[in-house]
């Protein structure tokens, strides 16, 4: 597995390359197998197939396609496939790894789905290095050797050190600045079902029905 980066000024943006291709490959073949559908298929099989292809691009978006890391100015966007979790840096005490990338705030851990570990014998060795919020790793491995979830974390807490320097105030009202979990956060992590999920979720749940009652 390898862990992309979108990089501008603001935000930055971790995700998984490889899942992320995966998705990109499949979507594009279930979009040509849609189309063979509507041009060569015909009765209710054809709507079936076609009404379970959509379902695949659906499941396929949520659970490779969107899920991601973003560092904002205001916080972290732990965005998985059917939560958001935004944590203003306040609350980030420490970032680390274990199986998945780990957000360490003062009353709980928000595990991020798409930044994880591959390798089983280093999910091991970093589930018994795994002692609260140091990480005897974190000041001693050179980055051009570290896997590409560890050189995430430490990205992030390298951001987490520079925002606290200088904190912006007030509460979030612009979506656009941190995300849909953000919107009036303050101190402590909000959680959320963004609208996108219900969105996606609800359409495809009624074409399937609607396939499967009237086809």
């Amino acid at each position: 597995m390898g862990d992309g980066l979108m990089e501008g000024p603001n935000p930055t943006t971790h995700y998984s390359t490889t899942t992320r291709v995966a998705a990109i490959v499949w979507i594009v073949i279930a979009v040509l197998l849609l189309l063979d559908v509507v041009l060569r298929g015909e009765g209710r099989q054809a709507w079936i197939a076609g009404a379970l292809l959509a379902t695949t691009v659906s499941a396929t978006y949520l659970v490779w396609l969107r899920p991601r890391v973003v560092s904002t100015e205001r916080g972290l966007r732990v965005v998985n496939p059917l939560r958001e979790t935004f944590v203003p840096w306040a609350a980030v005490l420490w970032v680390d790894v274990t199986d998945v990338l780990r957000v360490h705030t003062p009353n709980r851990v928000v595990r991020s789905w798409p930044l994880r570990e591959t390798k089983r014998q280093r999910v091991r060795d970093n589930m018994r290095r795994d002692s609260g919020y140091l990480d005897p790793d974190a000041g001693d491995e050179d980055p051009a050797g570290m896997r590409p979830v560890n050189l995430a974390a430490r990205q992030l807490r390298q951001d987490a050190e520079r925002y606290k320097t200088r904190p912006l105030s007030g509460p979030i009202r612009d979506v656009d600045e941190a995300g849909p979990a953000a919107l009036g956060a303050e101190d402590e992590p909000q959680t959320m079902v963004p609208l996108e999920v219900i969105v996606v979720i609800a359409a495809t749940a009624v074409l399937l029905v609607a396939v499967f009652l009237l086809a």
